[in-house]
């Protein structure tokens, strides 16, 4: 990370156990908001269908569109942690997608999850992949600004205030001339965003218990 981001009086580790607790506290929140996530979004895909029959060529379009989304989430996830990874604990990172969005690894993991939706054949599981995932980062991100406003007070209000939560501001873009980085976390980063490609074998299967009738679908979506 330049050295140029913030001045070195605010650069911190988060040496004293309370601060350490309280970062557990939000991982352990965040972590656990993923697992009901995932176990509804299970349920959910047992008892829907498309109205696009399994095969058919918009039916198809959909997958292959889902497949693309969840591409673009395991980049943009990675890209995202070759900035935070090596300083998330010490600065307030703003150079790179930091500078647009407080929020750009989240915004990657809704459009996966977007993606995730559409593997079902269903615009609207689609969306409501999207809006839930968001919602679900929202209660986290409430969670992590409250923690990072303890521990950056004036940096972070200042970095608050420049750059949106969410909807990125593409003006705002700064790049870094260079990073400090984890290479680990990068790679633990981009493991971890490829669990989205076990949604596409998983729901083929759902639709196979489908369409033998094994599986009864209760609710038909766009």
């Amino acid at each position: 990370m330049a050295s140029s981001l913030f001045p070195a009086a605010d650069r911190r580790k988060l040496n004293d156990s309370d601060s350490r607790r309280r970062l557990r506290s939000v991982q352990g929140k965040r972590k656990s908001v993923l697992v009901w996530f995932l176990v509804f979004v299970i349920v959910l895909m047992f008892v829907t269908h498309s109205t696009a029959r399994s095969g058919a060529p918009f039916h198809e379009y959909l997958e292959w569109l889902g497949i693309a989304l969840v591409g673009f989430c395991i980049l943009g996830r990675t890209w995202c942690s070759i900035y935070i990874s090596g300083n998330k604990r010490e600065v307030i990172v703003d150079k790179g997608p930091y500078s647009v969005t407080r929020n750009p690894l989240y915004l990657f993991s809704a459009a996966g999850a977007a993606g995730v939706g559409l593997t079902s054949g269903s615009i609207v599981v689609g969306l409501l992949f999207a809006v839930i995932t968001l919602a679900v980062f929202h209660v986290v991100v409430r969670s992590e600004e409250s923690f990072l406003r303890t521990e950056f007070p004036e940096t972070y209000e200042a970095y608050a205030a420049r750059v949106p939560r969410w909807l990125p501001r593409m003006a705002n873009w700064q790049d870094a001339d260079w990073v400090r980085t984890r290479p680990a976390n990068i790679v633990t980063t981009f493991r971890d965003s490829c669990w989205f490609l076990l949604a596409f074998p998983v729901f083929e299967l759902i639709e196979y218990l489908q369409d033998i009738g094994f599986v009864s679908v209760l609710i038909v979506l766009p």
